[in-house]
């Protein structure tokens, strides 16, 4: 269930930062609502990952997923372009956190 847990949080948090451009400074209020509730179902989630796994193995998870996915949510939604030194970050990131679920004996499998 950890593994549930933790994407639900990231899911989360990746719509309350979709939505935080939206709010425009927390003045529009349902983007605001958004931004509020995604971020506390977020963090919520990652509260009950975090009771079987450690904390910086499901931080670096959870911030390298919400790192990629939000870039490519800005990029196909909000118009953000992605150039060539980006796009391999992004990949150095799920890269990284791909090594860290495959063959880290920090994590719980």
């Amino acid at each position: 269930m950890q593994w549930f847990f933790l994407s639900v949080a990231i899911v989360s948090e990746v719509v309350a930062t979709s939505a935080l451009k939206a709010s425009n400074g927390f003045t529009q209020f349902w983007p605001s609502i958004v931004v509020v509730a995604g971020y506390a179902v977020a963090f919520f989630f990652l509260s009950l990952a975090l009771r079987t796994l450690s904390v910086g193995i499901a931080y670096a998870i959870w911030s390298g997923a919400g790192i990629v996915l939000i870039s490519l949510v800005a990029w196909l939604f909000l118009g953000q372009a992605l150039d060539g030194p980006a796009i391999l970050g992004l990949a150095l990131i799920v890269a990284g956190v791909v090594i860290l679920n495959v063959f880290s004996r920090s994590t719980v499998h």
